[in-house]
C-alpha cells in the first residue's frame, strides 16, 4: 500500500511548526492567566476582560472577533485539505472523517447520558472539540517516535473536528436569529462567491466584504466567528500545490503566525482566569457536567476515534497507513481528547452569564485536556514504540 502520504508540503511543514510552537505559548498563557486570577490582582484582572470598548466587553472583542480569524484560518486549512491534502483524496479522507465524526459523537453522547434532561445538558457540545496546537505540539515533542503519517492524519482529523464544533455552534448555540441580517450575510457572501467564479484575485474585496459578513453576522444572532468559515470558502484557490498565486493559499501563509503567536495566547489569557477555590475538586467532582466533560474528553474520545477506525477498516472501506499501527491510532484517540481552545470557546455559549458553571466547565476542560496530552505522550513514547519495535 502507498504511504498515507509520501512527501509533506511546504504549507503543512510551516502549519505543524506554527502549531507546536504555538501550543506551548498556550500553555504559558494559561499559567499565567490562571496565576493571575488567583492572585491579589486578581479582581482587576478579571475586570479589565469585562471593559466596554465600543459597544462590546474586551473579552466579547476577543471570543467573537479575534476567534473570527481563527475560524478563517480553519475554513482554509479545510480548504487546502479538501484540494490538496488528505481529504483531496475520498479515500484518504475516509479514515480521518470517521475518526472525528467517533470523536464527536461518543464524547457527547457520555456527556448527554450524564446530563440528560439537566439545565446542563446544554454543554454537550463542550467534549466534542479537539484543539489541533497542543495535539500536533505533543506529537512534534515525539518526534521520530512517530510516523509523519500519523501526524497528518491528526492535523486532519483535528480540522474536521474543528468544522463539526462550528456546525454545532451554528445549530445548537443560536438563541435567536434576526432574519434580516442573516439574510445580509448571506447575500454578501453570495457576492463574494460570485467574485471567486468570476476570479477576482485580489484579496482586498473579499476582506472587506467579510468584515462587512461579520457584522452583518454578529447582529443576526448567529455566532459572529462562523463568518470566517464562510468568508474562507469565499476566497478563491487554485487547485497546483503551493501555488503562490492563490488568495486562499498567501492568506493562510499570513494567518499562521498571527493566529498561533497572537489570537489563539489572548484568546487563553481572556478566558483561563478561573479563580481556584480550596473546594474546587469537591465543585468538580459533584458536577455531572463537569463530569462528563472530563469523561467525554479522556475516555469517549479515544473510544470514539478508535471505535470508528476499526469498524471502517474492518468493513473494507478504509486502511490503516503502512508506518500506523493500532496503538498509534488509540495514542492519537487520546491525543483528540485535549479539548482547551473549542471546548472553552463552546462553554462560553452554552452557560451564558451563569459564571459558577463557566468556571466549573472551563476547570474540567482544563484538567481532562493536561490528563489526555499526558496519557497520550506517554502512550505513544513507550507503549506504541514498544510494539512497532517489537
Amino acid at each position: 500500500m502507498k504511504l498515507f502520504v509520501d512527501k509533506l508540503s511546504e504549507t503543512f511543514n510551516q502549519f505543524f511548526e506554527s502549531e507546536k510552537s504555538g501550543g506551548i505559548l498556550l500553555i504559558l498563557c494559561t499559567i499565567v492567566s490562571l496565576a493571575l486570577a488567583n492572585s491579589s490582582l486578581g479582581g482587576p484582572y478579571l475586570a479589565m476582560w469585562h471593559m466596554h470598548i465600543g459597544g462590546l466587553s474586551l473579552e466579547h472583542w476577543v471570543n467573537d472577533g479575534l476567534m473570527a480569524i481563527f475560524f478563517l484560518m480553519i475554513g482554509l486549512e479545510l480548504e487546502r485539505e479538501l484540494f490538496n491534502g488528505e481529504l483531496a483524496d475520498f479515500k484518504k479522507a475516509l479514515l480521518p472523517i470517521l475518526a472525528a465524526l467517533g470523536g464527536m459523537i461518543f464524547p457527547a453522547l457520555i456527556h448527554y447520558a450524564l446530563n440528560v434532561g439537566l439545565p446542563t445538558q446544554a454543554g454537550i457540545g463542550i467534549p466534542m472539540a479537539t484543539d489541533i496546537a497542543f495535539a500536533l505540539g505533543i506529537l512534534a515533542i515525539l518526534g521520530d517516535r512517530v510516523p509523519v503519517s500519523l501526524k497528518v492524519f491528526v492535523a486532519a482529523f483535528a480540522v474536521i473536528d474543528d468544522l463539526g464544533a462550528a456546525m454545532v455552534i451554528a445549530l445548537f448555540y443560536t438563541a435567536k436569529i434576526s432574519m434580516l441580517h442573516l439574510l445580509g450575510a448571506i447575500g454578501v457572501f453570495l457576492v463574494l462567491f460570485a467574485l471567486n467564479r468570476l476570479r477576482v484575485m485580489s484579496l482586498i474585496p473579499y476582506l472587506i466584504g467579510g468584515v462587512i459578513m461579520w457584522v452583518l453576522m454578529l447582529k443576526s444572532g448567529v455566532h459572529a466567528t462562523l463568518a470566517g468559515i464562510a468568508l474562507a470558502f469565499a476566497i478563491p484557490f487554485t487547485a497546483k500545490q503551493e501555488d503562490a498565486a492563490s488568495p486562499s493559499h498567501r492568506l493562510e501563509r499570513f494567518l499562521h503566525r498571527p493566529v498561533a503567536y497572537l489570537i489563539l495566547p489572548i484568546f487563553a489569557l481572556a478566558n483561563t482566569g478561573v479563580i481556584v477555590g480550596g473546594d474546587f475538586v469537591h465543585t468538580i467532582l459533584s458536577d455531572v457536567n463537569a463530569l462528563g466533560i472530563m469523561t467525554g474528553l479522556v475516555l469517549g474520545k479515544p473510544i470514539g476515534i478508535s471505535l470508528f477506525c476499526f469498524t471502517a477498516i474492518a468493513l473494507g472501506v478504509c486502511k490503516l497507513p503502512d508506518d500506523v499501527k493500532w496503538s498509534h491510532v488509540v495514542g492519537a484517540g487520546m491525543l483528540g481528547g485535549i479539548g482547551f481552545t473549542m471546548s472553552i470557546f463552546i462553554t462560553n455559549l452554552a452557560f451564558v452569564a451563569n459564571l459558577p458553571e463557566i468556571n466549573a466547565s472551563k476547570m474540567a476542560i482544563l484538567i481532562a485536556s493536561l490528563l489526555a496530552g499526558i496519557l497520550g505522550f506517554v502512550w505513544l513514547r513507550f507503549i506504541a514504540s514498544a510494539s512497532v519495535k517489537s
